[in-house]
């Protein structure tokens, strides 16, 4: 359904983050995305930290541990290569299915349109019924600038989003901390704000907009809100390191993202999805190359058991579940 400007404002003013007069937080009036999944917050497991097992152990663990769905990585070194697609893509969502889970999602490493797995990885996605993918990153060009920068990759985004409507299938970009497109948020924003976000959005993650963002990522997320299809979730603490403050990962609740904050200002804006859990985290006690696969299993299920309850209870006191 789409929301008028004057619905979408008052939202925003009832969450104390109102747009002022002058409109400083930009505003276009979009039709708001909405298919079968909107609406719906099946949580999803990133395959990359099941990666160590094959697709029906992997499906079977992740349907084991409580996940809905998976969110499959089809990009270099992930459960499926890009040039192994068509026959290796179909195996992995029967055995994600067999195990009773959904396979709404996956991680692909696309940036190009002319790219030649990009089409056969999108087609073959999207006659296997996975409706959303994230997009590969982005570089500045420092040299050229960072305008010139997104000058230079707008025609790639374009020619994306055609093939996009053309396969039924949706592109998100990921908000990550870091020097490419996406760190600041508002530049996914001016890559895609042309164009209709029902076949390109951004997957918004909160940890990398805290990360970035400090007490500013609530004006992030209603900057880019109209186009938020899908979301990450995963926490994080500043602390010394090797000698120098810097980012580290932690379970779900136990860092600085502030879920409560997050979810209570995210429902109203947010359509609904499918959320992709992801764990950067040590989760075992050694290195996994030193152990075998029923030794990280063993340690593995627990910490994504307790971080996917984490989770739901905060989705819960949001009402989100």
């Amino acid at each position: 359904m789409k929301e008028n400007r004057r619905e979408f404002i008052k939202n925003l003013s009832g969450l104390g983050l109102g747009i002022m007069a002058g409109n400083h937080i930009p505003f276009r009036e979009v039709k708001i995305f909405n298919d079968s999944l909107a609406g719906s917050h099946d949580i999803c497991v990133f395959s990359k930290h099941l990666q160590f097992l094959e697709y029906e152990e992997m499906a079977e663990t992740a349907a084991t541990i409580g996940f809905d769905g998976v969110d499959l990585c089809v990009r270099p070194g992930g459960h499926v290569e890009p040039e192994k697609v068509k026959t290796d893509l179909p195996r992995a969502i029967k055995a994600i299915r067999k195990a009773g889970l959904k396979a709404p999602m996956m991680v692909t490493a696309i940036t190009d349109p002319e790219d030649p797995n990009t089409v056969p990885v999108l087609e073959t996605a999207a006659g296997l019924g996975i409706q959303y993918y994230r997009m590969g990153y982005l570089p500045y060009d420092f040299k050229k600038g960072v305008a010139a920068s997104l000058k230079e990759h707008q025609p790639k985004i374009d020619g994306l989003v055609k093939l996009n409507e053309k396969y039924k299938i949706r592109g998100n970009y990921q908000n990550h901390d870091g020097t490419n497109v996406g760190a600041s948020v508002w530049d996914i924003w001016e890559l895609i704000k042309k164009h209709d976000p029902e076949w390109i959005g951004c997957q918004f993650d909160i940890r990398h907009a805290t990360v970035e963002g400090g007490h500013s990522w609530p004006v992030d997320m209603n900057l880019i809100a109209p186009y938020i299809q899908t979301i990450v979730i995963k926490d994080f603490r500043w602390g010394e390191k090797n000698g120098r403050m810097q980012v580290i990962d932690t379970p779900v609740g136990e860092g600085m993202v502030d879920f409560k904050k997050y979810f209570s200002l995210l429902k109203p804006l947010w359509k609904g999805g499918p959320v992709t859990m992801h764990f950067e985290y040590e989760m075992t006690d050694r290195p996994e190359k030193e152990m075998t696969k029923p030794e990280i299993k063993k340690q593995v299920m627990p910490a994504m058991t307790k971080d996917l309850k984490e989770l739901k209870n905060f989705m819960r006191e949001a009402g989100l579940l």
